[in-house]
Formats: C-alpha cells, sequence, structure tokens
C-alpha cells in the first residue's frame, strides 16, 4: 500500500491541558474495568458483542449507494414527532440530544471557561440551532452524553430525540436509523507519537496495536480492510470513545489511532507529542441521526441545515472558525459537505 505523506500544520493545544487531564483521569479509571470488545458498526444491538464477519455490512452496502444522499426533503411542517416535543411540559420541555461531551472543540467541558464549563463546541452549535427552530429556545436542551457503540441504541431505545456526535453517515447505520443530509465532511486518518516508525495508512502498520471506538467507522472500515488481506495489524484495542484512546496511546499500550480525520486533529490539538500521520483514505460525511419513522424531525433538522449553511453570520461558516479552525486550519473548504441531495421518498 503506497506510503502517504504527513499533513502538517497542526500545532499547540490553546489551554486545554487540564482538560485532557481530568479526562485523562477519568478514564484511566475507566480501564480498570473490562475492555470493550465491540467489533459491530453499532447499529442496533448495543452489546458489546463481537459480530461474526461482515455479511450483514457487505449486504446492505450491495443495496446502498451514496448514504449520505438517503434522506428526506427540507420542510417547515410539524408532524407527530415535533409535536410530540413541542408537547412536554415544565422543566421536560427540551429537546434531548446525544453528543460527546469530551470530543475537543466538537462536544467538551472547558475546564478554563468558568462558570459550570458548559458543553460547547461545533456539534453543540448545531445543537442549540435546532433547539431554537423547534422549541423557540436555543438552551431548551437535555444534553446527554453518549458512548460511540451506543448512539444508535440510544435512538432506536427513545432514550434521545436525536444524536448529534461526529456520527459517519453510511450504508451500515442508514438501515437502523434516518440521516440528514450531510453538515460536515472528513476521513478516516491516522495518530501516532512523533517518530518515524509510522507514515499513515500504508505497511508502518504492520504488526501495530491499532485503537479505535468501539462501534466505530474506523473499526469497521480497519476489519474489512484484514479481511481482505489489505491490512495486518492488531486490532484488538476497542475503547467507548475516542479520548479513550489517546489515553491508551499516552500508555504506550497502543500504537496509533485510526480515527475521523476531524477528530485526529483535535486530538493532536490535546497533545503534542502526537500528530496526524499521512492523508485521509477514505471520505465521510456526518449527519444527525434520528429515529426511522421520525420523518418530520428529519425534515425540520435538513430545513435547519440548509438555513444554518447559509447564514453568512452565525452559520455554519461561523461556528468553523470559532471551533475547528485552530485545529483544522482557516481553509474550510475541504471540510464542507457537499450541495445536499434528498433522494428518499419514505
Amino acid at each position: 500500500m503506497r506510503a502517504r505523506r504527513l499533513r502538517a500544520g497542526l500545532k499547540g493545544w490553546g489551554g486545554v491541558g487540564a482538560m485532557a487531564f481530568a479526562c485523562a483521569l477519568a478514564v484511566l479509571f475507566a480501564l480498570l474495568l473490562p475492555t470493550v470488545r465491540s467489533h459491530g458498526e453499532g447499529g442496533g444491538t448495543g452489546t458489546g458483542g463481537h459480530r461474526p464477519g461482515h455479511g450483514s455490512q457487505a449486504r446492505a452496502a450491495q443495496q446502498c449507494t451514496a448514504p449520505e444522499k438517503q434522506t428526506l426533503a427540507p420542510s417547515a411542517a410539524d408532524g407527530p414527532t415535533i409535536d410530540e416535543i413541542q408537547s412536554r411540559e415544565g422543566e421536560k420541555r427540551k429537546l434531548v440530544v446525544g453528543v460527546d461531551q469530551n470530543s475537543y472543540r466538537w462536544g467538551y467541558r472547558d475546564p478554563n471557561s468558568g462558570g459550570g464549563a458548559e458543553l460547547e463546541g461545533f456539534d453543540i452549535d448545531l445543537v442549540h440551532r435546532i433547539a431554537q427552530d423547534i422549541l423557540g429556545d436555543a438552551d431548551a436542551v437535555q444534553f446527554k452524553a453518549i458512548p460511540t457503540d451506543q448512539r444508535i441504541p440510544a435512538i432506536q431505545d427513545g432514550r434521545v430525540d436525536m444524536v448529534v456526535r461526529t456520527m459517519t453517515i453510511n450504508c451500515d447505520r442508514v438501515q437502523d436509523v434516518a440521516f440528514s443530509a450531510p453538515y460536515f465532511r472528513t476521513g478516516q486518518q491516522v495518530l501516532a507519537p512523533k517518530s518515524p516508525d509510522i507514515t499513515g495508512y500504508d505497511d508502518t502498520l504492520t504488526g501495530k496495536r491499532i485503537c479505535t471506538a468501539a462501534g466505530s467507522t474506523a473499526l469497521s472500515t480497519l476489519e474489512q480492510d484484514k479481511e481482505d488481506g489489505r491490512l495486518d495489524a492488531d486490532l484488538s484495542i476497542t475503547v467507548p470513545s475516542q479520548l479513550d484512546c489517546l489515553v491508551r496511546l499516552q500508555l504506550g499500550e497502543a500504537d496509533a489511532i485510526v480515527t475521523d480525520g476531524a477528530l485526529a486533529a483535535s486530538q493532536a490539538a490535546q497533545d503534542p507529542t502526537v500528530e496526524l500521520k499521512g492523508d485521509a483514505f477514505t471520505t465521510e460525511y456526518y449527519g444527525v441521526a434520528m429515529k426511522k419513522d421520525a420523518d418530520d424531525l428529519v425534515r425540520r433538522v435538513n430545513r435547519i441545515l440548509e438555513e444554518w449553511r447559509a447564514d453568512r453570520t452565525r452559520g455554519w461558516q461561523h461556528s468553523y472558525d470559532e471551533w475547528l479552525s485552530p485545529t483544522m486550519g482557516q481553509d474550510s473548504a475541504k471540510s464542507k459537505p457537499p450541495a445536499p441531495q434528498y433522494l428518499r421518498d419514505t
């Protein structure tokens, strides 16, 4: 496999040492518990068990093309799902959203921000935008921290109205949940210590221990490549959330991390001893995930996304500049999603 040139330009970490240290302590405690060994795509069981092979994924892939286009056309109309949300009373009149609280610049609590260290980041901006549109109050949100492999079960079980958590739209997942149109473009990338031992997603990973999050696109991609003979690496290290992988790397229990490039850039900003290795080797899109039958909510979110992208003062670009430009660079062109297409009819 061809080696890929190292992406440069990620420097510093802007005073988040306290946050990284606190998260590390929490994860170190978690490491005393049995390691999560889920090799599935997080597509419905939520059990964390090993899924036999890739049969279901392969069948889904054969029937699915361009999953990021399999969504409903925008609409401002209310419907049963939105009516149920709006009918909640008192303290319960909130949008319940599954998010991450440990993804720097995406969904995290900055201990240096003062006050109650409220959740903030790119995904959190989008959640507030959705709450403002549906409930007329940007702060009418109940955030629920959801591990990577629990995103789909949380939606299916009704624990959340939606998940806004750097969740890749793929053919496996569209069988289980409904997605909005894409709101961000990224791709899988390697994160490793600053040494010449690993140069990217190439032969330098042979025999290396790669950490991924259980239920992540990264894990299913690597498993498929290993099954197809394109990768010879140890994939046994799986953890509940991506930040856990950074701790495993710091402890010397893993040699590399594979995750979305957008998340990898944030992790590199938290630890100046690691860096991105090579270019992204896939193209993927983040979407808002909802229940399969929540058609009115899907349509409303797609309308909100159109307005968010078009808003030149407090919209998508503003959120990118505020949260992601310090870790991903000033040029947002490569991260902007394509013009949405709405190919799903029902």
